[in-house]
């Protein structure tokens, strides 16, 4: 299955300039743990970095920075790993294990922003495909049961 089935295609999306404490508010009131940070070309949204909420505790709050003079870009991960939607999933999680992230970013054949792909989101998908599975074996002894007699 490709993985752009399964991620989550609504994203909370910022620009570089756009300040930090903006950020943080825009993560709470979205319930999110991230923003994707954008460039916008010709109508077209392209991804170019990710920030955190853990960036933020991590970069800022810990070392007591003032968050009133810090944008997105000061503090967004620039090395920004992407996987075209129409990769596997296994490829995907292999991906993200190799590199060490929970967040993972779709982008299209052309590289613009699809969606985003975090390890909850797998979890949830594989958590209802191995459901699935244990209705199978169910209805099969149900079924096993009705052919006895």
């Amino acid at each position: 299955m490709p993985i752009g089935e399964i991620c989550n295609r609504e994203v909370v999306v910022m620009k570089r300039k756009d300040g930090i404490l903006e950020a943080a508010k825009l993560m709470r009131d979205c319930h999110v743990g991230d923003v994707i940070v954008v460039e916008e070309k010709e109508g077209e949204v392209w991804p170019v970095g990710v920030l955190t909420d853990r960036d933020i505790v991590v970069e800022l709050i810990s070392k007591e920075v003032p968050l009133d003079s810090v944008f997105v870009e000061d503090v967004m991960s620039s090395e920004l790993v992407t996987v075209s939607e129409d990769r596997g999933i296994w490829d995907t999680i292999k991906c993200m294990r190799s590199r060490g992230i929970r967040r993972i970013v779709v982008v299209s054949e052309k590289g613009l922003l699809v969606g985003i792909l975090s390890v909850d989101d797998l979890l949830e998908f594989l958590s209802e495909e191995l459901s699935d599975l244990v209705k199978l074996f169910a209805r099969e002894w149900d079924r096993e049961k009705e052919t006895r007699g």
